[in-house]
C-alpha cells in the first residue's frame, strides 16, 4: 500500500518537473509570445501545482498559484498581452513557487521574512495585472461577447451538423464557480484559434430567486463555431472543467468524409475500436473514457453490455457513419491488444542499490570463474562462462537504467543565459546540441554546477558588450554554444563562445602578479591559458556578483576531477573559446583491462587501451627509456613501477600498453597482462584521497584487490614532462 509520504514524494517530484516545464515555456514565449501551446502550457503548470497541492493543504501554494493561475487566464484568453515584464513577473514566481516548495514541503518550515515581503511584492505586481483594463485586441464586448446572439442549430440525422460550423453543447456543472473558474473565460479562449459564429444561453435549470445560489453555475451554451483545428484542440480548451461540465462537440458535416478516409488510411495495427476513432481524430480521449464509464455501469446495473459504438453514437460523441467505417478496420485487423510504451518512477536509491548488488555478482562471478579454470573441469568452465556472459548482460541493462539524456541539464541552462545576459546589458543566444546524447544519472548530477560556472565565466569573460561587437564586425548579438557527444567511451561536453578570447599577457601578467609564476619562466600558451584553473586566480578588474573573486574556474576543475573527468581549455584571440569536458559514462561498472607489475595489479579502462606490444630485449638493455618511436610516432612511456615505487623483483619480459585519452596517447610499462576484466569501481577512502595517480579500487575474484588507474592524469602528467623537458627520442620499436 502506497503511504502518505510516498504520495507526497511523488507530489514533490511532479510539482518540480512541472515547474520546469512551465519555466521553459515562458523562456520559448520570449521568442513567440502569441504561441498558444506554450501559453496552455504555463496555465497547465499552475493550475495542476495549485490542485495537487490543495489535496495536501498546502494554502501558501495554493493562494499564490491562484492569483497567478488568474492572471494567466487572462493572458490564455487574449485579454492580456504577453511582454518581457510580464515573462520577468511569471519567472519570479516560478522561482517563489520553487522556494515554497523546498521550504514549506520539503522542509516543513515557514517562509522566513525576506521570502515573505518577496511574495508580497509579486503578489501586488500580479495583482496590477488582475485589475488592468485597457481594451485588448479582439476582446469581447461587455454584455455579448461581440457574437451574434441566436442562430438555429439545424441537425442531420440528429447526429451532426448540417452546416459548415463546429457546434459545441456546454452544460457547466453547479460548482464551477467555487473551484475558482469562469465559464466565460473558457469562451472567450476559444476566440484565440477560431470564431464564434453564434451562442445561445440556456437559463433552462434557473430556479426561482428565492431559491436562488449566487455560488452556484445554472448556465448552458449552445455555439455554433468556425476553426481550422481539429476535435481535440477544441477539447483541450475545456481541460480544466472537464470533470464539472458536460460537453458535446459535434463536427461540420464536411468532416464526416474525412473521418471516414482518415480510418480507411490508418495502419494495419492491432487497435480497438475507441483507439481507431481517437486516430482518426472524431473522438477525443475523454468522449471515449465516458463512453466506456456508461457501459460499464450498465453491466453492474443491469448485467448487460452494450456495444461501446451505440453508447458513443447516442451521447452525441461520434457519427454513426464514423462507427461503421471503424468497426469495418477493426475486423480487417486481426484482434489483441494494443502494445503501448510505459515508464514507471523508480527512486534513485533502490536503483543505486540494485547497481551495488549487480557489482557484487560481478566479483562473484569472478571468483567462480577463477575456480573453474583452476579445477580443469570443461563442463564446470562452460557453465561459469554461461553465467559470466548472462552477468555482463544484466550489468549493462541496469547501467542503461541510469542513463538519461544530458538535455535534462542543459535546457535548465536557458535561464541561466537569459538572466546573466540581462544583468550584464549583453545579447546572448544559448545554442544545444547532443541534447539526446545519454549520460550516467550520476554523474548528471553533480555536472550542473560546473557547466553553470563555465557559462557564466564565457557571458562574462568571454563575449563583449554589443556596441564593442559591432566595432569589431561582429554580430551584436553573442554566441555561446553547448553540445555534447560520445567519444572512446566518454561523454564529452563542449562550452564555446564567440567572444574575445583569452589574454595570453594579461593572464602571465596577473599570475606573476600573484605569485603563481616566477617572471622570465618560459611558459607555452596552453600552460599559460590553464593558469585560470588555479584556485584564487582572476584577471578580473572589478569584483562583481558574477566574477572578480578567484572563485569558480579552479573549483570547475575540482569538481571535474572528482567524477574522473578532466577539462581542457583552447581559445583564439578575438574569435573565441572553447572548453572541452571530458567524463566517463558511468561512476560503476566498467569493462577493464588487468596488468600486473610485480606482486601488484591494475585496471586500466578498457575503452582508453589502444593496443599491447612486447618490449624487445634490444630496448629492454638500454634500462628506462622515457619514449618510444612507435611507427614513426613519438610515444611517451609511464614506467608504472617507478610512478608506484614498486620494489619486487623485476619480471624477465616487460610489455607495454598503449592507452589515449582525447588525442594524446602514451604507453605504460608493465610485467604481465591478464586480459578483460569487469571492474566494479570502489572508492577509495579519505586516508587515500590525495593519491595521484589512482582513481578507484576493485576487488578480484581471488579477493585481491587491484588499483584502478586515472589514465587522465597520468597521461597529462607524461604530456607535461616532454613538454618541459623537450626530450629527444632515446629508442625505437619497430
Amino acid at each position: 500500500m502506497i503511504t502518505q509520504d510516498q504520495i507526497l514524494q511523488i507530489f514533490i517530484q511532479e510539482a518540480q518537473e512541472l515547474l520546469e516545464s512551465m519555466e521553459q515555456s515562458l523562456l520559448e514565449l520570449e521568442n513567440d509570445p502569441n504561441d498558444g501551446d506554450h501559453i496552455a502550457a504555463v496555465f497547465r503548470s499552475a493550475h495542476t501545482i495549485k490542485g495537487s497541492a490543495g489535496i495536501f493543504n498546502f494554502s501558501a501554494i495554493v493562494d499564490f498559484t491562484h492569483i497567478l493561475e488568474d492572471v494567466l487566464d487572462r493572458v490564455r484568453a487574449g485579454m492580456l498581452f504577453i511582454d518581457a515584464d510580464l515573462i520577468a513577473l511569471l519567472l519570479e514566481c516560478g522561482d517563489h513557487l520553487r522556494e515554497m516548495l523546498d521550504v514549506i514541503v520539503v522542509e516543513g518550515t515557514e517562509l522566513n521574512e525576506g521570502a515573505l515581503k518577496r511574495e508580497q511584492d509579486l503578489r501586488n505586481r500580479l495583482t496590477a495585472y488582475q485589475t488592468q483594463t485597457e481594451p485588448m485586441p479582439e476582446s469581447p464586448s461587455h454584455n455579448s461577447l461581440n457574437i451574434p446572439a441566436e442562430l438555429p442549430v439545424n441537425t442531420q440525422d440528429h447526429n451532426h451538423v448540417a452546416s459548415q460550423f463546429w457546434h459545441i453543447s456546454l452544460r457547466f456543472g453547479p460548482d464551477v464557480f467555487r473551484n475558482g473558474m469562469d465559464p466565460l473565460s473558457f469562451i472567450r479562449y476559444l476566440k484565440t484559434f477560431g470564431r464564434i459564429v453564434s451562442i445561445t444561453t440556456l437559463c433552462d435549470t434557473m430556479p426561482a430567486t428565492e431559491i436562488m445560489d449566487a455560488e452556484t453555475c445554472y448556465l448552458g451554451f449552445e455555439i455554433d463555431y468556425d476553426t481550422t483545428v481539429d476535435k481535440q484542440t477544441i477539447a483541450d480548451a475545456f481541460a480544466f472543467v472537464r470533470e464539472d461540465c458536460l460537453i458535446h462537440i459535434l463536427p461540420p458535416h464536411s468532416k464526416i468524409t474525412e473521418y471516414i478516409e482518415l480510418i480507411h488510411n490508418l495502419p494495419e495495427t492491432n487497435a480497438r475500436l475507441g483507439e481507431i476513432l481517437i486516430a482518426s481524430g472524431a473522438l477525443t480521449p475523454q468522449e471515449l473514457e465516458r463512453g466506456l464509464n456508461r457501459q460499464k455501469e450498465n453491466v453492474e446495473i443491469k448485467g448487460t453490455q452494450p456495444l461501446l459504438g451505440e453508447i458513443l453514437v447516442e451521447q452525441h460523441a461520434v457519427e454513426t457513419q464514423v462507427v461503421d467505417a471503424a468497426l469495418e478496420k477493426q475486423t480487417r485487423n486481426k484482434e489483441q491488444k494494443s502494445r503501448e510504451g510505459s515508464s514507471i518512477r523508480v527512486q534513485a536509491d533502490k536503483l543505486d542499490k540494485l547497481i551495488n548488488l549487480i557489482g557484487e555478482l560481478v566479483i562473484a562471478g569472478a571468483g567462480a570463474n577463477l575456480i573453474a579454470q583452476k579445477s580443469r573441469d570443461p563442463s564446470f568452465h562452460e557453465a561459469t562462462s554461461v553465467v559470466a556472459d548472462l552477468v555482463e548482460e544484466i550489468r549493462d541493462s541496469a547501467l542503461r537504467l541510469r542513463m538519461v539524456p544530458i538535455g535534462e541539464i542543459f535546457n535548465r541552462f536557458h535561464r541561466v543565459v537569459r538572466d546573466v545576459s540581462n544583468e550584464l546589458g549583453k545579447n546572448i543566444d544559448l545554442k544545444i546540441t547532443g541534447a539526446e546524447t545519454e549520460v550516467d544519472k550520476s554523474v548528471v548530477e553533480k555536472l550542473s554546477d560546473p557547466l553553470v560556472h563555465l557559462l557564466r565565466n564565457s557571458m562574462d569573460h568571454g563575449i563583449e558588450m554589443p556596441e564593442q561587437r559591432v566595432s569589431l564586425g561582429k554580430s551584436p548579438t553573442g554566441t555561446l554554444s553547448l553540445n555534447a557527444y560520445h567519444e572512446s567511451g566518454s561523454i564529452v561536453i563542449e562550452i564555446t563562445d564567440d567572444g574575445r578570447g583569452l589574454d595570453r599577457e594579461k593572464i602571465l601578467n596577473k599570475a606573476i602578479e600573484r605569485e603563481l609564476v616566477s617572471p622570465g619562466t618560459t611558459l607555452s600558451d596552453q600552460e599559460i591559458y590553464n593558469l585560470i584553473f588555479e584556485p584564487g586566480f582572476s584577471t578580473a578588474d572589478a569584483i562583481t556578483n558574477l566574477s572578480g573573486r578567484g572563485v569558480g574556474m579552479d573549483v570547475v576543475k575540482r569538481n571535474i576531477a572528482a567524477l574522473r573527468g578532466t577539462v581542457e581549455l583552447s581559445t583564439t584571440p578575438g574569435l573565441g573559446t572553447q572548453v572541452k569536458v571530458r567524463l566517463p559514462l558511468t561512476l560503476a561498472i566498467i569493462d577493464g583491462f588487468l596488468v600486473s607489475v610485480g606482486s601488484a595489479s591494475y585496471v586500466v579502462p578498457l575503452e582508453m587501451v589502444q593496443e599491447c606490444l612486447e618490449l624487445n630485449d634490444e630496448i629492454q638493455e638500454k634500462g628506462e627509456v622515457d619514449c618510444l618511436n612507435l611507427r614513426g610516432e613519438v610515444l611517451p612511456l609511464i614506467h608504472l613501477r617507478k610512478q608506484f615505487n614498486i620494489t619486487d623483483s623485476h619480471a624477465r619480459r616487460k610489455n607495454i600498453v598503449v592507452v589515449r585519452y582525447g588525442n594524446q596517447k602514451a604507453g605504460l610499462v608493465v610485467d604481465g597482462l591478464e586480459g578483460e576484466f569487469q571492474t566494479v569501481i570502489k572508492p577509495l577512502g579519505k586516508m587515500f584521497s590525495t593519491l595521484r595517480g589512482i582513481s578507484g579500487s576493485t576487488i578480484l575474484g581471488n579477493g585481491a584487490v587491484a588499483l584502478i588507474l586515472d589514465i587522465p592524469l597520468l597521461v597529462q602528467k607524461i604530456i607535461d614532462r616532454e613538454t618541459n623537458q623537450n626530450a629527444p627520442i632515446k629508442a625505437s620499436l619497430h
